[in-house]
Order: structure tokens, then sequence, then C-alpha cells
């Protein structure tokens, strides 16, 4: 296992680069996908895959207590839960625009249930919030369905409601247990709770636990990030997600309550998620790719280990649908043909709702060429390794290859016009090799700065 990496390639490589959760990345949608273009592809994917592969559906749950200063996603702070009851008739109404398009019965292979803070809402809302999915549908006999938890609020009538709903995957956000960084992030929760959501989980039955930790917060130093994985190793989560913090101020304004100063340089980000994962990895847990780890047993092992690993806007995921359905405000869709994503403010979902309309306010439609070189990115990120198609080979001279020598330059990659590999250094920089296949990116002129976070 590799314990060092170069600091000149650390700063060498520490660009604005994105996190490849879709190609074409969000940044080069537009504002012209319309209502009617949307159902089509829908329609179109649907009844593509829905009788063999099943659909997957993310739900999103904006609502939190309390803001955390680190967190970039879209969220709606409130400590009133009477927003619950309006959000889960939008939602309801939203589905329903949905299952007119479809011909058939919905068969539900995957549910994910993202925020903000899904145990916001209460045991009884969110059995309601399923139920309106799952009725007059069929259930896939290899379904997944999974729930986003925060180890201060979810109780166990929460873990026992979903679990009779088919529920088996839930993932806590634990990020640090260091109480000064705990301190500067605004999200002070006791490992105490922690440990109590775990076995709390494993108690009513679900079989795969999964910890979020970020690396590169504020005040967060070796003898830290070592006090937190040991700690998070007495409870062996099954998977964990150990991300780099993308320090996107511009965008997420609770970034900006914290002193920059207080963040560790690149060099010593680098150390820190050195030093985590040759913990992990000396106790048992594998390197999935981009930041994930996994013990043997879990599904997300044996998906990586057979190949079959896929990637989409959940992160990664057992298989491949075709089809990803969000609903909810700011949710992203993806029929693998095209994008959609609904409108991110709040009050305008509501108002798409209520005039009966798909609440959509931005997206994509994929050429074949964004297909191609779709998979390109999707095979580095979930496999290390991609083969390149001989009709490709003008594109990939023109923007690919000049890259792709400078990896190898660099030991990242083992490559030539036929495919490439990644090396164990390269596993550091999957985000940077699978820019090497980003037309936009290297078609656009302009500064990314403002756009995407670091790279490490």
């Amino acid at each position: 296992m590799l314990t060092e990496v170069s600091p000149l390639l650390v700063r060498k490589y520490n660009q604005a680069i994105p996190r490849y959760t879709s190609y074409p990345t969000v940044p080069n949608w537009n504002n012209t996908m319309t209502e009617e273009t949307w159902k089509e592809s829908f329609h179109k994917k649907f009844d593509e895959v829905n009788h063999t592969n099943g659909i997957s559906i993310y739900i999103h749950l904006p609502f939190c207590e309390s803001l955390c200063t680190y967190c970039g996603c879209n969220k709606k702070i409130t400590t009133n839960h009477s927003v619950e009851d309006p959000y889960i008739a939008a939602l309801e109404k939203e589905w329903k625009i949905y299952k007119k398009l479809m011909n058939q019965t919905p068969v539900i292979r995957e549910i994910h249930l993202g925020g903000g803070t899904p145990t916001f809402f209460s045991s009884k809302n969110l059995k309601k919030i399923i139920n309106t999915i799952l009725k007059d549908s069929i259930v896939h006999p290899q379904h997944e369905f999974s729930i986003e938890g925060h180890p201060n609020n979810t109780t166990e009538a929460h873990l026992k409601t979903l679990y009779y709903l088919g529920f088996r995957r839930i993932s806590f956000g634990v990020q640090d247990n260091d109480p000064e960084v705990q301190r500067v992030i605004n999200r002070i929760q006791p490992f105490e709770n922690v440990a109590r959501a775990t076995e709390n989980a494993r108690k009513v039955g679900y079989t795969s636990v999964n910890f979020d930790l970020i690396y590169g917060l504020p005040k967060q130093n070796l003898a830290s990030i070592e006090r937190t994985i040991n700690q998070v190793l007495t409870l062996q989560p099954d998977r964990i997600a150990f991300y780099s913090y993308a320090h996107v101020p511009w965008t997420s304004k609770g970034q900006r309550l914290f002193d920059e100063n207080d963040l560790p340089s690149a060099e010593d980000k680098i150390l820190l998620y050195l030093k985590g994962k040759s913990m992990l990895m000396s106790n048992g847990y594998f390197d999935i790719g981009m930041d994930h780890f996994s013990l043997p047993h879990d599904e997300l092992y044996t998906s990586w280990k057979s190949g079959k690993l896929h990637r989409n806007f959940m992160g990664y995921t057992t298989h491949k649908s075709g089809l990803l359905l969000g609903l909810g405000v700011s949710s992203i869709s993806d029929a693998t043909i095209a994008y959609a994503q609904n409108e991110k403010q709040l009050q305008k979902y509501y108002e798409k709702i209520a005039m009966g309309v798909l609440p959509l306010t931005k997206g994509c439609t994929l050429s074949e060429e964004d297909l191609a070189f779709k998979q390109y990115i999707l095979d580095i990120a979930c496999k290390a390794k991609t083969i390149l198609q001989p009709e490709h080979l003008p594109l990939l001279k023109e923007y690919s290859f000049p890259k792709l020598k400078q990896f190898d330059t660099d030991g990242l990659i083992k490559w030539n016009e036929e495919g490439l590999e990644l090396t164990e250094q390269g596993h550091f920089f999957i985000r940077n090799i699978c820019s090497a296949f980003d037309l936009y990116l290297a078609r656009n002129t302009k500064e990314e700065n403002q756009i995407f976070s670091k790279a490490i």
C-alpha cells in the first residue's frame, strides 16, 4: 500500500476540478431544457429499463435544525417541524406527474433519502413518503433502500419504521469526532450518540452502516484524525466515505463563518488522508475508489470486485439501473441520455408543483460524444482503468493525450492508445485523471476556480 505521495505532485495537481458525479458536469448544463424534452427522455428510458433493472429514486429532504458551516448541500434551516406536511404534499404531487408518464407499473430498485437531514422528518412522515412511492409499484427482489441519518436525532422509531418498509442501509454523517473541530463547524455530536445510533441500527437489522468522514476541515491535524479513526474502528462500519472537504465559500455561505487560516494546507491535507487510509486498510477495509472504503462482506466491495460498481449523483452504487429519478427541491434526475435538475429554491419548487408542472430549472441532453466520454470517466472512477475506442482518436489526441502523457510522466497511469490503468499513486488523483476526458473543461478557457472545489 502506498503510504507517501510526492508533495510536488500534490501542489501540481491541487486544481479546481469537478467530482464527476455526472458528465457533462452541472455548470455545463443550460436553462433551455424544456419540460416536454425531459418528459420524452424520461419516458423513453423508463420503457427501456423498468421491466428489467427497475428504476432508482432519490428523494431530497432539505430541512436541518442547525447549520453545519462546512456543508455545501442544498438545505433549509428551521426548528419548525410544521414544514414537513406541505413538503410531503409537494413530493406526492411531483410523483403523480411522473406516474402519468409511465405506461407500466414502476419497478422500484433503489430508494435513497438524502438531504439536508432526512431524520428531521418524523418516522410517521417518512413512512408516508415511502408508502406514496411504493403504492401501486413493484419492489424489485434485489432492491436497495437507504437513508442518510444524523446520529443526534435518528431514533429507534425511525430505524424500525424504515426497516419494515425494506430499508437495510443507513449512512451516518459523522465527519469528525474532535470536540474542537465540531465546535468550529457547528456540528456537535458526542461519540456516544454515534455509537448508540449505530448499535440501534444493527439491533433493528440493518446490514450495512456507512460513516461519512471528512478530511481537511478547520482545526484538523494528524493527532485528531487518528483519534477519530480509532474511535470509528471500534464500531466497524461496513462502509466509510472519507471525503475531501470541498471549500467553496462562493456558493456555500456558511463556509465563510470560519477562519480560512484554520484550514490545513494541501500538503497537510494529503497527510490527513494518508493517515486515515493507512489506518482503515490496516484494519480490513478496501479502497474502492474516490474516497470510499468497504469491508469485504459488504455489497459495495463485491460490486467493485466484480466490476459492476457504478457512480451517479447518489455516489457509488452497487448497480446501474439506467434511470435515476430525483424528487424534491434541487434533486437531479439521470436518464442516461439526459439530466434534469429541480428548482433549488424551495418557494420556486412549491410554485411549479402548485401549477401542476415539473419543477425543472435546468438540464442537459447528451450527445453521442458526451455519452462516450462519460463512459471513460465512469470507468476510471469505478474501475481505475478504461479502454479507448479507435473512433474517438481524433478527439483523444487533441484533448486527452496531452494530459495522459503528463500523468504517465508523473507515474499516475500506464497507458497507450488502446487504454489506460491507474497506478497506486494515481489513485490519489482520480479526479485529475478523469478530467483528461472532460472535453468541456478542455475547451473552456474561462477560469474555473469559482466553480469547482480543489482536487485536494
